[in-house]
């Protein structure tokens, strides 16, 4: 079963994460699936809705049984974090619809798209240190560059939670709706009347004033990638699932 399902609309590219089973956390065929499809969608004007095909879930981030035997040259490669940094460069804007817990991975895939909307189920998280690993896909800056540092402290260093109301206050979530598709598909359809060019050289423009620190996150990951105590925590972690 494919775990990314694409349906197009037109411009408006729904891209559904379909691994209900484990909670849509992204494995390396997760990831390269939806490389295809960024690879696909530069070679014409489209928006991508980034959503779940499951009710009450989004992301729950990364494969920790996957990612618990990584090591560093794995880390060095940034599967996650090059996913990220391809996604917010697609050349046309995008909308994370966010249902249900977006841990992880699972948030740093949402902020990394220009818009994230979100119902009052929504839960965001960055659980990374209490598996001994770090928020290297992005977490350590995008996420302290909507909330400001004080909140991003909080998440990063105290594994606070937000809940959908909280999320907007802090300025992660765009927008809260019970219509999630439908109030997708509405500022989708309201940005597909402007000019593609000037959208995306407007993104550009805007993409410019953001601080790059994703090479520090992959080489700070691959430290702790060969540390024992990740090993350990997220062994203990999937003995909890278990």
């Amino acid at each position: 079963m494919s775990r990314v399902v694409l349906r197009r609309e037109g411009e408006l590219w729904w891209v559904g994460l379909n691994r209900p089973d484990k909670r849509n956390a992204l494995d390396q065929a997760t990831v390269t699936e939806l490389e295809a499809v960024l690879a696909e969608a530069r070679r014409q004007p489209c928006l991508l809705l980034v959503h779940s095909t499951t009710p009450g879930i989004f992301a729950a981030g990364a494969d920790i049984a996957e990612l618990r035997d990584r090591d560093a040259d794995a880390a060095l490669l940034a599967i996650n974090a090059g996913l990220f940094e391809r996604l917010e460069a697609h050349r046309w804007p995008t909308i994370a619809l966010i249902d249900g817990p977006a841990l992880g991975g699972g948030c740093e895939l949402a902020l990394a798209c220009d818009f994230r909307i979100a119902t009052p189920q929504a839960v965001f998280a960055q659980p990374e240190l209490s598996l001994g690993i770090l928020a290297g896909a992005g977490g350590n800056w995008r996420l302290a560059s909507l909330v400001g540092l004080g909140m991003a402290r909080k998440m990063l260093y105290a594994g606070q939670r937000l809940a959908a109301a909280d999320a907007l206050d802090a300025g992660l979530v765009d927008e809260i709706t019970d219509d999630l598709a439908g109030r997708g598909a509405e500022l989708a359809a309201a940005i597909a009347t402007r000019s593609w060019r000037a959208l995306e050289l407007t993104k550009l423009a805007l993409r410019s004033q953001r601080q790059p620190t994703t090479t520090f996150d992959v080489a700070a990951q691959a430290l702790l990638f060969e540390s024992p105590d990740s090993y350990d925590r997220m062994t203990a972690f999937l003995e909890r699932r278990r």
